[in-house]
């Protein structure tokens, strides 16, 4: 039996997961080089998003965000533009189910013990949904970095970004897991006891 003290431990996990996800798409720290120069110590720093590059230099001291990718990056090689937005779409795809997650949470805790002991696997499927999406987005990113030629140049690593996506998915699951191991071993609420068609009688 789910009882509604998990959901609303699981709530508060969802939603903290939930902003990892938003900061991971608003952040343009995925892909990350970084270079210093030996003779005057300046630092070069380039910062590859979703949907913005960033450049830092230290000589200038100002950042310089672009859309990306943009035409010129797409001129040579379409298929990692083409891989690239379909990793933004997938984590933009992945906000929505996670709002249909919140408000699936919302309708379970809101109707009654029935719906919360029968709700949750509803719930259990969205989140494994949302974090299929999202590995799905991160591996992507992942590949390319692995794979396309641009990144070859030693000092490129995955940033903050694409771990905090990683991290929201991992929880998703854990939480899914938590769901199903809650419905199956915790002792149902003795107050009362389904009759006929699942109606409850109080006792």
């Amino acid at each position: 039996m789910t009882r509604l003290v998990v959901y609303n431990v699981a709530l508060g996990v969802f939603v903290a997961a939930t902003i990892l996800t938003i900061t991971s798409i608003m952040t343009s720290n995925w892909v990350e080089y970084s270079v210093t120069a030996e003779n005057t110590n300046a630092t070069f720093s380039h910062h590859v998003g979703l949907h913005r590059s960033c450049s830092l230099s230290a000589t200038a001291d100002k950042t310089t965000c672009r859309p990306f990718p943009d035409e010129d990056d797409c001129r040579d090689d379409q298929f990692f533009c083409s891989m690239w937005r379909s990793s933004g779409f997938l984590m933009s795809f992945a906000t929505v189910v996670e709002l249909a997650t919140a408000i699936s949470f919302l309708v379970v805790m809101l109707g009654g013990k029935y719906k919360r002991e029968e709700g949750w696997f509803v719930i259990a499927g969205l989140l494994i949904a949302d974090a299929v999406i999202e590995f799905a987005g991160m591996g992507i990113v992942a590949y390319l970095f692995n794979t396309d030629t641009q990144f070859d140049v030693p000092g490129w690593n995955l940033g903050y970004s694409w771990i905090l996506c990683t991290v929201s998915a991992s929880v998703s699951v854990l939480l899914a897991i938590a769901f199903s191991l809650s419905a199956y071993f915790l002792p149902p609420e003795d107050d009362y006891e389904y009759v006929g068609d699942g109606e409850s009688v109080d006792f």
